[in-house]
Order: structure tokens, then C-alpha cells, then sequence
């Protein structure tokens, strides 16, 4: 049974630094394309960053490149995301998500695309 399991996030004033983790079990890591999703009211959810690791493939948003950072840790057996210089435009709940096999090259940050998704978790930049 796949399970995606959140933590990190809460708030923080802008110019600040957050990290979210998703803990990943019951598919194989290397061979999953893991993704970090965020949505905000009335807006559709918006992919941010991709990370395949049996390619090193990585994909940001241009929204959020430059500024977020997206990598696995082996030993926890998750995928961070580490967000520097956050904006308020930035808050946002945010989601980890998970499917079998490669990042597609386009629509990677296609909600459409995964089939698994963490619980999410609230983001909230102040000014």
C-alpha cells in the first residue's frame, strides 16, 4: 500500500526559509517521480518541482526556481523540499505527490499525472 506522509511547513515572515519532507512507502524510490504541488483559494493546484532519482531529473516552476530546492534523502526515504527567500505569494497548501516511473519531459506539473498525494500541509507567508 502506497502511503505519503507530510511534515514541515507552518509560518514564517517573508524573506524566510521553510522546509517540507515527504516520507514515501510502498514503492520504490529511485524508479518513483516525486513531486511537490501548492494551492491556494480559488486557484488550481499548481505543480512547483519534480525530482526523478534513477535519472537525477529535476524540474522547478519558474515561479519558485532559483528559491526552492527539491531532493531525496535516502536514509529517511523522502523527498525535501527546502524553500529559501519566501514570498507571500508563496502561501499556499501544499501537497507532495508520487507515481510509478519517470517524470513526463511535459506536464510534469500536471495534477492529472499523479497518483498519489500526501495530506498536505499550510504554508503561510507574512509580510
Amino acid at each position: 500500500q502506497v502511503h505519503l506522509a507530510q511534515s514541515g511547513g507552518g509560518s514564517v515572515q517573508a524573506g524566510g526559509s521553510l522546509k517540507l519532507s515527504c516520507g514515501l512507502s510502498g514503492l520504490t524510490p529511485s524508479r518513483t517521480c516525486m513531486a511537490w504541488f501548492r494551492q491556494s483559494p480559488g486557484r488550481e493546484r499548481e505543480g512547483i518541482a519534480a525530482f526523478y532519482s534513477d535519472t537525477n531529473r529535476i524540474d522547478y516552476a519558474g515561479s519558485v526556481r532559483g528559491r526552492f530546492t527539491i531532493s531525496q534523502d535516502n536514509a529517511q526515504n523522502s523527498v525535501d523540499l527546502q524553500m529559501d527567500s519566501l514570498k507571500a505569494e508563496d502561501t499556499a497548501m501544499y501537497y507532495c505527490a508520487a507515481s510509478a516511473g519517470p517524470c513526463p519531459l511535459v506536464g510534469w506539473d500536471k495534477a492529472d499525472y499523479f497518483t498519489f498525494w500526501g495530506q498536505g500541509t499550510q504554508v503561510t507567508v507574512s509580510t
